[in-house]
């Protein structure tokens, strides 16, 4: 769950309509931090959330799909260099790696379909990476300091 200033939503241009589903969040909570905002966790905050519950659950064809490409797209277009090029070589082993990993659960396909989705518009993505880098008043270690740097999560 997530509150946040209407003013900081309008300045950012809210969410981005062609993430659709998986990684909108992400994006979102990610230009509100190049641009200045704050997230602050309440550790005593209770939510429940089903995960994939509505999209056929976490490895169906459609989170598989949606997951992947968004991932693409919200590295391309937020990362801040020099943190773009140092991370790149590990975004692709990830995605290569999970290819891997959903090519032996039958899952080859629509993550290579996902993949090819996300590349068509890497231009489209990468103007928008532009003009947020442009704008950006965080410094590339601010966020370098914020990201999990953890390869495994339990």
């Amino acid at each position: 769950m997530a509150l946040y200033r209407r003013s900081a939503l309008l300045e950012v241009g809210g969410f981005d309509e062609r993430f659709f589903y998986y990684f909108e969040d992400v994006d979102l909570g990610f230009r509100l931090r190049l641009a200045g905002y704050k997230a602050i966790y309440v550790p005593d905050a209770v939510v429940d959330h089903v995960g994939g519950a509505s999209s056929g659950g976490k490895r169906s064809d459609f989170a598989v799909y949606h997951g992947h490409r968004n991932l693409v797209w919200c590295f391309l277009k937020n990362m801040p260099n020099p943190l773009f090029l140092l991370l790149l070589p590990a975004h692709f082993a990830q995605s290569i790696f999970a290819g891997m990993v959903f090519l032996a659960s039958g899952h080859g396909q629509i993550f290579a379909k996902a993949k090819w989705h996300a590349a068509k518009k890497v231009p489209e993505f990468w103007k928008a990476r532009q003009t947020i880098q442009q704008t950006r008043r965080v410094s590339w270690w601010a966020i370098w300091k914020s990201l999990d740097k953890s390869l495994w999560r339990s």
